[in-house]
This record gives structure tokens, C-alpha cells and sequence, in this order.
């Protein structure tokens, strides 16, 4: 009984992990696409892309940002998605329903249909950055799932150095959950010295560290 409450909280700690990050982080990923490919290439590119599929993204992008879907507005949105994935699969909004559609089967409760198009986009999206941004939110469910190897292997593929960081973290993250303290320290480590250079936030590692018992440096 203990096994399966557990298995529960960790199901809970996703879904709540999904609905309050899960549309800022299709949005952010279309933000830092934005930036990646320079404004006026983005802006090109959204007009290049036929009216259909921006029309169908935006209401998708609509209806992921209300709280509770009814029965009615879910089918839509799957609807939306795979109209996305069959009619206009080499785009960047393709791989962006995939995304919502991610967070639809976290809120459903479902986790393995959640990682189904995760291993869509990381191995088939003609976007390295789609590609690393589904490896480190696959790795971020196989490691609550308390699949570490499989997270670590996850994690041990491609992912570009703007996601350095992040992919770090989720190693020292992951080596924790397999007990070898040191790597995670190091990890963690690497991480912080990668956001310190780029002005990003370092306090959570931080705190990993010192619920560690370690120092921030070797030093």
C-alpha cells in the first residue's frame, strides 16, 4: 500500500508541476524560438507557414490556458493537434501541439501518453532546440517516475548549450535519485557556474546543494 501512495503523490506532484508550468512553457518555448531565430526571422516564418495552422494553434494555445477542460473542449483541442501533426508536421507549431497535448495527458493522468509525443519531437522535429527542450521535460518524467537510468540516458543525448544549464541540473537531479552524491555535487556545480556566466537564476541549485551537505565549490 505504501508503494501505490507514493506512486500516487508522484503522479499528483507531475499534474500540478504540468498545470502550473505547462502553458508558460509552451509559450516560453515559442518566446525563446523567437529569439533564437531573430524577430524578423520569426515574424517571416509565421508568415510563410499557411493561414490554417496558425489559425488552429492559436485556439489550441486558447484553450490549453483554461484550468479545466471539459470533455467537449479536450476533443477539440486532440482535434486541433493531430489536424497540426497531419496536415503541417515539418512546423514549429506541430511540435508546439505536442506540447499541449503533453499537458493534456499529465492533467488526464496519464504519463505515458504524455512522454508518447515527447519522443516525437525529440526524435523527429527539424528543430534542435524543440529536440532538446522534449529531452529535458522527458528526463524531467522518467526521473519522477523513478526511472533515473532512463532519465540519465535521456540526458545523455543531444541538447543544445543554450539548455546547458538546465540539462545539467537535471543530471545532478538524477544522480541523486541513484545515490552517487559526488556526480550530483558536480553537476550541480557545472550548472551553477554555467548561470552565473549567463545571469540566470542559481538559487534552487543552491539549495540542493546545501540540503547536500556539500560546499557550492571545490574550492
Amino acid at each position: 500500500m505504501a508503494d501505490i501512495n507514493s506512486d500516487e503523490e508522484q503522479l499528483e506532484a507531475i499534474k500540478r508541476w504540468w498545470k502550473e508550468n505547462g502553458t508558460s512553457l509552451v509559450v516560453g518555448v515559442a518566446v525563446a524560438a523567437a529569439g533564437i531565430f531573430g524577430w524578423k526571422a520569426w515574424q517571416q516564418y509565421q508568415l510563410n507557414q499557411s493561414e490554417a495552422a496558425s489559425q488552429r494553434y492559436q485556439e489550441l494555445l486558447s484553450l490549453s490556458r483554461e484550468s479545466d477542460l471539459d470533455a467537449k473542449s479536450r476533443e477539440r483541442a486532440h482535434l486541433l493537434i493531430d489536424e497540426l501533426e497531419e496536415q503541417h508536421d515539418s512546423t514549429l507549431y506541430a511540435d508546439l501541439g505536442r506540447f499541449i497535448e503533453v499537458r493534456l495527458a499529465v492533467d488526464n493522468g496519464n504519463i505515458s501518453d504524455a512522454m508518447a509525443p515527447l519522443n516525437t519531437i525529440a526524435n523527429s522535429s527539424k528543430h534542435p532546440y524543440m529536440q532538446g527542450v522534449a529531452r529535458l521535460r522527458l528526463a524531467r518524467l522518467q526521473l519522477a517516475q523513478n526511472d533515473a537510468d532512463a532519465a540519465l540516458a535521456t540526458l545523455d543525448t543531444e541538447i543544445p548549450s543554450a539548455l546547458a544549464a538546465i540539462q545539467l541540473e537535471l543530471r545532478g537531479d538524477t544522480f541523486l535519485a541513484l545515490a552517487q552524491h559526488e556526480k550530483a555535487a558536480t553537476s550541480w556545480r557545472e550548472a551553477l557556474t554555467l548561470n552565473a556566466d549567463n545571469d540566470q537564476a542559481q538559487y534552487a541549485i543552491r539549495l540542493k546543494l546545501d540540503d547536500l551537505g556539500v560546499e557550492e565549490t571545490s574550492s
